[in-house]
């Protein structure tokens, strides 16, 4: 059977340099904005031409950080605590056959004259800054939504951490990325297995390294500093 090979149409640009700190799933939190920059034999207005009907997209991804030349057919989903292992094919692990992400995003705005060509700009992406995208494909409601679905071990458990953050670390924060800082730490982005309290936890975004430590349901901001280069 020919084999075709993808190409990278698009990455994305995003407020984490790093894996950590990135929700588990897209949408989580809506306050995060990231914008789209297609590649340059990409950069056609007209592949754009009806998108802007559509509230959101589906964007079909690559997991650049968890390319492995073999594959596992079991892994070790974090919301289980990394020790029970599950099929791959009923995971959303990274470490796949074929290291394929799918995000369904809010499409903000369509930019289509800037120096780099045409930029959607979205939010609630789950991805980190520079990840390769291979395809863009309207969400169609009635053919894509499914409230009757059953969620298996991924049904929701984890209830939000109050997050506590003095002023003179806000006022570190562009009051652009307040609100999605303290979405992201709401979810908790420690790794499930890590559960010290006394650990102080860093995490980068845009620009900046957060230091936090958990206490029970309390994400507590140790420290906000603007990263240097």
């Amino acid at each position: 059977m020919n084999q075709h090979e993808m190409k990278v149409v698009a990455r994305i640009r995003s407020a984490f340099p790093t894996k950590f700190g990135i929700p588990r799933q897209s949408g989580l939190v809506s306050g995060l904005q990231a914008s789209i920059v297609f590649e340059p034999p990409y950069r056609n207005a007209d592949a754009l031409r009806g998108l802007e009907g559509f509230s959101h997209v589906w964007l079909i991804w690559q997991f650049s950080e968890g390319i492995r030349e073999t594959w596992s057919p079991t892994v070790r989903p974090p919301r289980l605590g990394g020790n029970t292992r599950l099929g791959v094919f009923a995971t959303r692990s990274p470490f796949r056959p074929n290291p394929l992400g799918l995000s369904c995003v809010r499409l903000e705005k369509i930019e289509l004259q800037t120096p780099e060509g045409p930029v959607l700009h979205v939010s609630g992406a789950d991805l980190m800054d520079g990840t390769p995208i291979y395809d863009i494909k309207p969400y169609i409601p009635y053919a894509d939504c499914h409230p009757e679905a059953e969620e298996g071990f991924a049904a929701p458990v984890q209830t939000a951490l109050k997050v506590e953050i003095a002023e003179q670390w806000l006022n570190v924060v562009p009051p652009e990325h307040r609100e999605a800082l303290i979405g992201v730490l709401e979810y908790d982005p420690r790794p499930r297995y890590q559960r010290d309290p006394s650990r102080v936890y860093g995490m980068a975004f845009a620009g900046l390294e957060v230091r936090f430590r958990v206490e029970e349901d309390r994400l507590i901001v140790c420290s906000v500093t603007r990263q240097t280069e």
